[in-house]
C-alpha cells in the first residue's frame, strides 16, 4: 500500500469522528490534551484544525512541536493514533476551504476574526485498530481464545502502524 492509498484509509477512518484529541508537551514536558473539531487529511496526508494565534496550544508548539492526534468510535471500535509535527499557519485559501458556520462559536467574526489560525500537522506515523467484523464474530474470537488459552490476535486489516513518511507498515 503506498502513501496515497494510506492518506485515504486515515480519511475513511476519522470521517464521522466529529472531535479528536490533541496532544501536546508543556515546557516541562508534561503532556496536555484537548478536543479539537475534527478536518479531514489533505492529499499530502496532512490534519488541519482552527485555533487562536494566542491560544495555550500554540505556545506549547512553539516548544515542540510533536503532537499526537487521537480519535475514537467506540461504537464501531475503530481507534485512530496519528503523529506528526505541527505548524501554525495564516493560509487564508485553507481557512476559507475548511471554514464551517459552527466555528463561529469560538471564532465570532468568522475568517475576518484578526485571532484566526490554523493548525497544521504533518503526520508521520499513523496507527489504527479497525475491525472489519461485527461485534458478534469478534466476540466469538474472543471466546475462541479464551477457550484456547490462545492470545486473541487482530487481523492483518484491524491493526496496522503506518510510517507515512515511507508508507510501510511498521512491525
Amino acid at each position: 500500500m503506498d502513501v496515497t492509498n494510506h492518506v485515504e484509509k486515515l480519511n475513511d477512518l476519522i470521517k464521522d469522528v466529529k472531535f479528536a484529541m490533541l496532544t501536546t508537551a508543556t515546557a516541562d514536558g508534561t503532556l496536555h490534551s484537548r478536543p479539537m473539531a475534527t478536518q479531514r487529511a489533505d492529499e499530502q496526508g496532512n490534519l488541519w484544525f482552527f485555533t487562536g494565534q494566542h491560544s495555550t496550544k500554540v505556545a506549547e508548539i512553539q516548544t515542540e512541536r510533536h503532537v499526537n492526534v487521537s480519535y475514537a468510535e467506540p461504537d464501531d471500535n475503530r481507534f485512530v493514533s496519528v503523529s506528526g509535527t505541527v505548524e501554525v499557519s495564516n493560509d487564508r485559501a485553507k481557512m476559507e476551504e475548511l471554514w464551517n458556520p459552527m466555528y463561529k462559536a469560538w471564532f465570532p467574526k468568522g475568517l475576518e476574526d484578526p485571532e484566526i489560525a490554523l493548525l497544521k500537522v504533518h503526520v508521520t506515523e499513523a496507527e489504527y485498530w479497525d475491525p472489519p467484523n461485527g461485534k458478534m464474530v469478534q466476540l466469538a474470537g474472543f471466546v475462541k481464545a479464551v477457550a484456547t488459552g490462545k492470545p486473541y490476535k487482530a487481523g492483518e486489516d484491524e491493526h496496522a502502524k503506518i510510517d507515512f513518511e515511507t508508507g510501510k507498515k511498521i512491525a
